[in-house]
């Protein structure tokens, strides 16, 4: 009936999207076609339905689908990827009308979260997410459990035998989310060591592709692969940087949203995600140059508030300046600044605007410490961060990082 084309070989997909009102559905068409070349598909055509609501056994309506499949041979069309999520029955109803392999989005999305996870962390969520958006599908399915792994919508782990039974997939679930729960308690670990040992951390989240790893990898240089690309890293990195004032700041990657991001995405995600709450700051990451970056920002605030991150100071950062048709309206101030990752222009001020928007956890002095007073030098340089130490005839002259538990005790040397 159909064939699964290797990872090199573009498979050639028609979009189809059911347009109920619900949603902009030229907008979100326009991203599927995105998701869809990010898992190595060609896009050779679209359709789009106006309908008041969708048909519970086709989606689509039954002519606009014999239309569809009169398309597909001089299309050279072998997948159909549906902007909804469907019910086993639709698919298998829909495979039947149009004799091609027929996938929705929140497959495509699970086959690139697949593609890109790589640690054991994301490779367990990206499962996990898989096998409970399988689960309540397997009835009706019919002859698509039979499929192999091998092209788009079909690849990642536990793709090996879709034959595989409800009673098993529960049982898989259980155990991927007792595995994830004891990578949950060292990821908590971590967290409240960094706390502990004063480490500041700060959280980069925004829509996929608005150049968060580009950030990340001009700040620190971490080598994170950086693609004009949907979801183009999902891995966390965590890198940390100086700021004017001598404090470091953990600067942590979070995986890109999404308009519509599938639920269970979002749940299984959710331990990565919530490096953003446990975060001293946020940067929110924008894209100047997107069309839709107003409805993109709200996706984000939407996701941050669910996260509970309404009380942590946020940076909105605005990236791509320099591609950017009008800078002109945009107002910066202490919260809100321009930049561009690619150009590495705009860091400055960036650095600066974290500097601000931090707790105060420590205050860079200089410092004239009598020799009798030396054990005091010990202490900063303990809690905090000496620059530089000269010796004078009256006493001890230092640039350091006072912790701020030591900048009352530290004021009375401080030099004119």
């Amino acid at each position: 009936m159909y064939e699964n084309k290797t990872e090199e070989t573009p498979v050639k997909a028609v979009l189809a999207c059911v347009d109920t009102g619900e949603f902009d559905a030229e907008t979100s068409i326009g991203e599927l076609a995105e998701l869809a070349s990010t898992a190595n598909a060609e896009v050779v055509g679209s359709i789009i339905q106006k309908r008041p609501s969708y048909d519970p056994a086709t989606c689509m309506g039954a002519g606009r689908l014999e239309e569809l499949k009169e398309q597909l041979d001089p299309l050279g069309a072998e997948l159909v990827i549906f902007d909804h999520e469907l019910t086993g029955v639709q698919v298998r109803n829909i495979e039947q009308i149009l004799d091609v392999r027929v996938i929705d989005r929140t497959t495509l999305i699970l086959d690139i979260f697949a593609q890109r996870a790589r640690t054991k962390e994301g490779k367990l969520q990206v499962e996990l997410a898989q096998q409970k958006y399988r689960l309540p599908r397997l009835t009706g399915m019919g002859t698509a459990l039979s499929r192999l792994g091998g092209g788009i919508g079909t690849r990642g782990p536990g793709e090996t035998k879709l034959e595989t039974d409800k009673r098993h997939i529960r049982k898989r679930i259980t155990y991927l989310e007792a595995e994830l729960d004891e990578l949950k308690k060292h990821r908590d670990f971590s967290r409240s060591r960094r706390k502990k040992d004063g480490v500041l951390c700060a959280a980069i989240v925004g829509y996929t592709n608005v150049g968060k790893s580009t950030l990340l990898n001009a700040l620190t240089d971490a080598g994170v692969l950086a693609e004009n690309k949907l979801f183009a890293t999902l891995d966390i990195t965590s890198r940390s940087i100086e700021l004017p004032d001598g404090r470091s700041v953990m600067l942590i990657d979070t995986v890109g949203l999404i308009r519509r991001l599938p639920h269970n995405l979002v749940e299984a995600f959710k331990s990565t995600l919530e490096e953003a709450a446990a975060a001293d700051i946020i940067l929110n990451v924008q894209d100047l140059t997107s069309p839709e970056i107003k409805e993109q920002a709200e996706v984000t605030a939407h996701l941050l508030s669910e996260l509970g991150c309404d009380g942590i100071p946020q940076i909105y950062v605005m990236n791509k300046a320099d591609a950017a048709p009008f800078t002109d309206t945009v107002f910066e101030d202490d919260n809100t600044v321009m930049i561009s990752a690619k150009e590495q222009t705009g860091f400055d001020r960036l650095l600066e605007c974290i500097m601000k928007n931090l707790p105060e956890t420590a205050k860079r002095m200089k410092l004239l410490i009598p020799y009798d007073k030396t054990a005091f030098i010990s202490r900063i340089r303990q809690e905090g961060k000496v620059f530089s130490e000269e010796y004078t005839s009256d006493g001890t002259a230092i640039d350091a990082l006072v912790d701020i538990k030591l900048v009352k005790e530290a004021e009375l040397y401080k030099r004119q």
